[in-house]
């Protein structure tokens, strides 16, 4: 098994019994993305490299990530290249020796899993994969391969936190009556209304919503905590050329 000390991880006790991880960027010592900075092959690598600090032998599968609410069953690993992976936001197998893994910089990264059923999924859930069913469709995707809604666990990773969160009109345009929980004022910018949004919330109301047995928000805020994870807003807001992803990854056990 990979040396599970240079990475930093951190576990979400709602899936103690399975074989899983959110990996932080070691104060930026680790780039889980295609696509930025950093070699292909050296990035290919760290990426294998965390599958086998969660998984002895595990081969890392993840998909080319769109913001979409799609779903690919994997049945075997595919290579792990920077091109050519299939386009998906979330990715489900009843298979051992498979590692799913999703990269994140803001967004939730959700790691499910059926323990009893031997079934796991990983999803990218932005507000826009949120919002367009990618839970709903991943928990669905679960359950055509063996797993049962009312035994799925799921938890929810690194993700930007409300108080950093602001958004405008348009934004709030996408959303319901039913979703004003999730928001709070923010200050006015530039003599126009703002508000914060809740996507760890969101996405737990979703779960909810979907009859899941049970459903964790480890509460790690990507753009506060600047020494263990990547932030796109953060990195924006600075003006840093910076492309970094963390990645989350599970197994069945």
């Amino acid at each position: 098994m990979a040396d599970t000390a240079a990475f930093d991880i951190a576990r979400a006790e709602a899936l103690d019994a399975v074989p899983h991880g959110f990996f932080g960027s070691g104060r930026g010592a680790h780039q889980f993305g295609y696509g930025g900075d950093g070699e292909a092959e050296v990035i290919r690598q760290t990426r294998a490299d965390a599958a086998k600090a969660i998984s002895s032998g595990g081969h890392i599968v993840t998909p080319h990530q769109v913001h979409s609410p799609d779903v690919v069953t994997v049945e075997q690993a595919w290579t792990d290249t920077a091109e050519g992976r299939p386009v998906a936001d979330a990715l489900v197998t009843a298979q051992r020796g498979i590692v799913l893994g999703i990269v994140t910089a803001d967004c939730a990264p959700v790691l499910f899993a059926d323990a009893q059923a031997g079934v796991v999924g990983a999803a990218h859930a932005g507000w826009r994969g949120a919002h367009g069913g990618v839970i709903e469709n991943t928990v669905a995707a679960m359950e055509a391969i063996g797993a049962s809604r009312a035994n799925i666990a799921a938890a929810i990773g690194p993700t930007i936190a409300q108080a950093s969160y602001e958004v405008d009109e348009a934004f709030l345009a996408h959303f319901t009556d039913g979703d004003a929980a999730h928001f709070d004022p923010a200050p006015e910018r530039d003599g126009k209304a703002r508000w914060h949004f809740d996507l760890p919330a969101y996405c737990v109301a979703r779960f909810m919503a979907a009859g899941v047995g049970s459903v964790e928000n480890i509460a790690r805020d990507t753009h506060g905590d600047s020494a263990r994870y990547y932030s796109y807003r953060r990195a924006t807001q600075r003006g840093e050329a910076n492309y970094g992803r963390q990645i989350s990854v599970i197994a069945v056990r």
